[in-house]
């Protein structure tokens, strides 16, 4: 007689079990960077003696005192410095995008603190060089630049399978449901191993999905931001030019008209202008805006006149540039605060856990050669 046909479910599981094995340990590697991802800022500056050096809560003097600081002491780099105001103060992190140093890599900026009391620099370095952006380009690029990152998609969506076929091979059936969730303490070693992965996946299922989910998009904007123009309009910055009249207005004076233009934002960044015929821009955070960080209230400025070029809302976006400026707050938990960061370190430890219990249960279950 022919052998019976396996059931859809057996097949699931076997996808599943081929999938964890391979993609499973990358899985992991991807949460585990991600996690530790969560607190970069926070970790890096606590493990570096001259961040830690700068008294908390310490503001520059005025923004112009830094962007001098930065043309005094870095005289060469004459493009565009981008500031990043914290909200706790402390040493203040500019980067430079463009040096000659690492032209050939896709994203490759030159990162440099300044000691917003002395006004000097502090710790300068490339990115990729640290620990923290080479663990960055290790989640996000896998170390290839470019390319790895439209490889790190694909295996996203792939990892995306990987999720729902474990959701499908563990669905309970009708009234099975307390079964399923219950875990077996008295049972064997490598039933509990089995409780431990369905429950680890179960419980994590949702955070799995919006990590992944959004990791896949963040991976491919190329790709992904066609599709949503289709559907929706998205942002584009506007190409402006000024004509250099005069020496151009101090900083201050200019932050102060951009945050009059929106009174209820938080400063976030500061652009330089990257040459004499170009404006400056100011990033401000408002309250609604998903990404304190990265927020998306803009607004350009003539450095010379101080007039107000062009503004971008970040209350009022399409509903695809609205979808886009989610993502990476979403992916870091930063949209949720404090109890999102955490859910979002959480969801980073779950692939290891899983691939670790699934493994150990394989080895398990294989049948011994016999020797002899």
């Amino acid at each position: 007689m022919a052998a019976a046909r396996p059931s859809l479910r057996v097949l699931v599981r076997r996808v599943h079990l081929w999938l964890g094995l391979t993609i499973g340990a990358l899985f992991a590697v991807a949460g585990l960077t991600g996690s530790l991802l969560v607190f970069y800022p926070e970790i890096d500056a606590a493990l570096s003696p001259a961040l830690r050096a700068v008294p908390a809560g310490a503001r520059p003097a005025s923004w112009q005192a830094v962007v001098d600081t930065l043309h005094r002491e870095h005289p060469a780099r004459t493009g565009a410095w981008r500031i990043e105001v914290t909200e706790g103060g402390g040493a203040i992190p500019v980067r430079y995008y463009k040096p000659k140093e690492t032209a050939a890599r896709d994203f490759a900026p030159l990162l440099v603190w300044i000691d917003p009391v002395r006004q000097t620099t502090i710790r300068t370095g490339f990115w990729g060089e640290t620990l923290f952006t080479w663990t960055y380009d290790l989640h996000y690029r896998l170390l290839l630049d470019k390319p790895g990152g439209v490889a790190m998609g694909i295996a996203g969506g792939v990892m995306l399978i990987l999720v729902a076929s474990g959701l499908w091979a563990w669905w309970p059936r009708k009234g099975g449901w307390r079964r399923s969730l219950h875990f077996k303490r008295r049972a064997a070693p490598v039933r509990r191993l089995y409780d431990w992965h369905k429950l680890t996946g179960a419980g994590t299922l949702v955070l799995l999905l919006i990590g992944t989910g959004t990791g896949v998009l963040l991976d491919l904007p190329d790709q992904v931001r066609p599709l949503l123009r289709q559907m929706s309009p998205l942002f584009t910055p506007p190409a402006l030019t000024v004509a250099p009249t005069s020496n151009p207005l101090p900083l201050d004076t200019l932050v102060a008209r951009a945050e009059h233009r929106f009174p209820d934002g938080r400063l976030a960044w500061i652009e330089t202008p990257a040459r004499a015929t170009a404006p400056i821009r100011i990033n401000l955070a408002r309250p609604g805006e998903p990404s304190r960080r990265f927020p998306r209230t803009n607004v350009w400025l003539d450095p010379y006149s101080g007039r107000i070029l062009a503004v971008r809302d970040g209350l009022a976006e399409s509903s695809g540039d609205v979808l886009v400026n989610w993502l990476h707050p979403l992916h870091g938990g930063e949209a949720f605060g404090m109890s999102g960061r955490l859910l979002a370190l959480v969801a980073g430890l779950a692939p290891t856990a899983l691939f670790v219990t699934g493994l150990l249960r394989w080895r398990r279950r294989r049948p011994r050669r016999r020797h002899g």
